[in-house]
Parts: C-alpha cells; structure tokens; sequence
C-alpha cells in the first residue's frame, strides 16, 4: 500500500504544480482557503497520529526531537524564503535566487517523505499522513510553479518541478527500504520522526496564522476551511478503529 501512496504523492504534486499552467488567473482567494484548510489538516493529524506515536517509542525524550524540528524548520525557513508556508515574494525573485530556494524546498520536501517510510504501532497513520502531506502538497506546488514562472525560468523549469515531485517519495521509499533492511536505520528513524513532526508543527502553525489573514482578522471562509481541515483529521482516527 506505501507504493500506491509515494505513487500518489508524485501524481498529486504534478497536478499541483500544473494549476497556475491551466488556470492562468487562478484566484489568490482559494490558494488562501487551500493553505487554511492544509494547514489545520496538517496539524491535527501531527497531534492526532503522529506525535502519540513518536511519545511511544520515545517517552518524555520526544519533547526535545520535537523541539529541534521545530527550530530546524525555523532555519530552513531562512533559505526557502517560506515557500512551504504558500509565499511568493515577487519582487525578490530573480533566477539566482530560486537555487536556494529550491534546495530549502527539496529538503523540506525529503522530510515530508520520511515519516511515510516507518511502520507505525496503528494501521491507521500511515494513510492518515499520507492524506495530510498530499493536502499540504498541492498549494506547495502551486507555489513553486508559480515562482519558477516569476523568476522566469525556461530551460530547466519542469526539470526542477518534476525533482521536487520526486523528493517525498525518494525519501519515503529509502526511508522504508533501509530501515527493514539495517537495525541501525530503523533505530535512528525513531528520532528522526519526531524531529519531523516539529517541522510539520511550525509548518501548519505559520499557515494557519498567516494564510489570508488581515490585522489578525479571520474571515468566515478561512473559519470554515480551517474547521473543515480539523474535521476530516478527526475522521481519520475512525481508520483506528477498523
């Protein structure tokens, strides 16, 4: 079932980065509501699934991993210029710039894949994270496809595309490759998932807080996508119990 989801995830990324393409004037509206509603969806699931999980393999020590991805996310940020979070700075963009950018976007990308790699103590967090990366996926990619159209780059632009579609999935495949075949890897995967789970907390968070939102004014849209988000997170614990 994990190949069908990094399978997915590659598909789902394509489709995304291929909006501003088809949809010209793509309404910066719904990219907000999309942000919003990824955002929520993303952080529940980090609190439903994944953080429980990551308290049982590691007790009280998964505070600090959880931590540590959180100021490793705040760093990355720095490079990636918070394209994860679904910004687009026009008027810094230049074709030198986008190379940092990307390398901060392809190792977020990378840790975005890592946790779809590791068997988990229920059934139901695998898909669950699934679900929350691919929701969180698409505006990523419409973020990216749109700055690689601002920065005006021709020659290698699908090129760049496809190689981010590629990362999570990479990443989610030797992730689950090693970690079966090497004692070792499956042991530091331990510590590595929580670390990840802290990105996933800063990434959501600073969606949520930044996504469409005017003097600290949360419109009913955004109130609604948000709820939506929370809501299809807390349908997943119903996977738990099949």
């Amino acid at each position: 079932m994990i190949w069908i989801y990094l399978l997915l995830l590659f598909v789902l990324t394509l489709i995304g980065s291929m909006i501003p393409v088809l949809f010209k004037k793509f309404n910066s509206a719904w990219m907000m509501l999309m942000l919003a509603f990824s955002g929520a969806f993303l952080l529940a699931i980090t609190f439903l699934h994944l953080m429980p999980e990551v308290f049982h393999e590691l007790g009280e020590k998964a505070g600090i991993y959880i931590l540590a991805g959180f100021l490793l996310q705040l760093g990355l940020q720095r490079i990636s210029h918070g394209i994860e979070h679904g910004h687009v700075h026009e008027h810094n963009i230049t074709q030198h710039a986008v190379t940092p950018i990307f390398v901060g976007l392809i190792i977020h990308a990378i840790m975005e894949g890592i946790p779809l790699g590791f068997s988990y103590q229920s059934s139901s967090t695998t898909p669950s994270i699934f679900l929350a990366i691919a929701a969180h996926k698409i505006p990523e990619a419409i973020t990216l496809s749109t700055l690689l159209f601002i920065a005006d780059i021709k020659k290698n632009k699908w090129m760049l595309i496809v190689l981010f579609a590629l990362a999570s999935p990479i990443s989610g495949i030797l992730a689950m490759y090693f970690g079966q075949k090497f004692y070792f890897v499956s042991n530091q995967l331990v510590y590595i998932i929580p670390i990840v789970a802290g990105a996933f907390l800063h990434i959501s968070t600073t969606i949520l807080y930044e996504s469409g939102t005017k003097h600290h004014q949360l419109s009913r849209q955004k109130v609604i996508a948000v709820m939506l988000g929370l809501g299809f997170a807390l349908a997943t614990l119903l996977l738990h119990f099949h």
